[in-house]
């Protein structure tokens, strides 16, 4: 049997988490997750909802060692959990509350059902770490549901601790004492990027991770502020453009890294002048894994990750070798070599209107380039599978100090008329999940419940909140 060791640490002293600033061991990490383990009742899956980032590294981990795949969701909606029950009814609900791990079957009647729960021993430490099969499956991750149904990926132990060693050479990470660096997440453990970038690297880098999940500026900076070491902030655009409109101020970061949509290189550049950092994005899929990289200020070509190679075969763009999972990929390239790309937009995201044709992602990189918005989406509507000439793309945008006028007036000086969006309603936040991202069924189920309420609204100062679609046609 080929294995990997659970953890890459090199001494049972070595600093692997931190909770409020305080030091967890890798010693106590493996501790807890045998102890865990020991505990765990019989199933094949393990969901893991777990919101501190060391109670899921521990409960991932546990799994490993029993032998078990962790599930892990792309959302945690009731709906989202329900749909995995009834596919995998052999499973267990891993979550964390109240300072401990607990856990039950069947969430399709909870109530008959009582938890168990488990509490990590700050005494307790053991060493070394055990092993792990390279190819058992430790987890099963699910597409975020952007562009439809989630679609689960098989995801091997040797898979993803090879991506970690991958992704921490690709980000310059090992080019120094790596065990002086701290990894504070903004997005979920649950999703691949999070999975890899904020536990897998720390586990295998080997870095250490922050064991908190701030998402709001104020919550970010005080994680920050109370970790010593070479801080790495792995997060989302939108969440990096949240905290560059908030305030300059921050404690130091030795890199920035980015993932889950293109990061403007306007933001990536003023990020590095009032943060003195350095911002890196990661390219990839659930599907494939982590395949390239590139410092966004440096220009848009990314290069892939050691071992890593990309292709056009028959139509469609394809990764492999290294530690990826050969497959498709989402997106169109413009390949400079199998080694070097660039992005040419997603490969499904070209509309046509009235002959006319344009990117999804083009369009909505142009919304969020206007000065004043913080968040926006541009969109075709549900069941637009009519005459072309009768499509009409909607637009949701998080603008407080803008106008709908102002946004229709800088969006047609850039976009052909046939690409306005009709309506466009400007809207208090957006419904993205913790990674950033806006799948497609809740984004539409959003649009269509704000335009309901926007018919249902009176007439306040001769105007009509539902006359805003008849008002932006005629502004066509």
């Amino acid at each position: 049997m080929i294995a990997e060791p659970l953890i890459a640490h090199r001494a049972a002293d070595a600093r692997v988490a931190l909770r409020a600033g305080e030091l967890i061991t890798a010693g106590r990490f493996v501790a807890d997750a045998i102890a865990l383990a020991r505990l765990l009742s019989p199933a094949q899956y393990v969901l893991n909802s777990c919101r501190d980032r060391y109670f899921f590294a521990v409960g991932f981990c546990a799994a490993l060692i029993a032998g078990r795949t962790s599930l892990l969701p792309p959302s945690r909606t009731p709906e989202m959990l329900a749909q995995l029950a009834r596919r995998y009814p052999d499973t267990l609900y891993l979550g964390d509350d109240a300072g401990c791990v607990s856990w039950r079957g069947a969430l399709t009647s909870p109530a008959a059902i009582g938890a168990s729960t488990w509490k990590p021993d700050a005494a307790a430490s053991m060493w070394p770490p055990p092993t792990i099969a390279r190819a058992h499956a430790a987890a099963i991750a699910f597409t975020s549901g952007s562009t439809g149904e989630p679609q689960p990926q098989i995801k091997t132990w040797g898979g993803v601790v090879d991506g970690a060693r991958a992704e921490t050479s690709a980000l310059q990470l090992d080019q120094t004492a790596v065990e002086d660096v701290v990894l504070i997440g903004t997005v979920s453990p649950q999703h691949m990027y999070g999975l890899e970038s904020t536990v897998l690297m720390a586990l295998h880098g080997p870095c250490a991770f922050a064991a908190e999940h701030p998402l709001h500026p104020d919550e970010v900076r005080a994680v920050l502020s109370q970790i010593n070491g070479r801080r790495v902030l792995i997060t989302a655009p939108v969440h990096l453009r949240a905290l560059a409109e908030s305030s300059h101020s921050m404690p130091p970061l030795d890199r920035v890294v980015s993932a889950t949509a293109p990061l403007a290189p306007a933001l990536a550049a003023r990020c590095e002048s009032i943060w003195s950092t350095r911002v890196f994005e990661v390219y990839g899929c659930t599907e494939t894994g982590m395949v390239a990289t590139r410092r966004t200020v440096e220009g848009p070509v990314w290069t892939t990750m050691r071992g890593v190679k990309v292709e056009q075969r028959d139509g469609e763009f394809r990764a492999y070798g290294g530690h990826v999972q050969p497959g498709r990929l989402a997106d169109r390239l413009r390949l400079h070599g199998d080694t070097t790309f660039e992005l040419d937009g997603r490969a499904d995201d070209v509309v046509n209107i009235g002959g006319k044709r344009a990117s999804l992602e083009g369009l909505n990189r142009l919304l969020l380039s206007i000065d004043g918005v913080i968040d926006g989406a541009i969109f075709l509507p549900r069941h637009c599978d009519g005459p072309a000439r009768e499509q009409r793309l909607m637009a949701v945008v998080v603008a407080p100090d803008v106008t709908r006028r102002e946004l229709l007036s800088a969006l047609r000086a850039q976009i052909d008329p046939a690409f306005l969006p009709r309506p466009l309603m400007l809207v208090g936040s957006l419904p993205r999940n913790a990674q950033g991202k806006l799948p497609r069924d809740e984004l539409l189920a959003f649009a269509e419940k704000t335009v309901r309420a926007r018919r249902s609204q009176p007439i306040v100062g001769g105007s009509v909140a539902c006359e805003e679609t008849e008002r932006f046609d005629r502004a066509r």
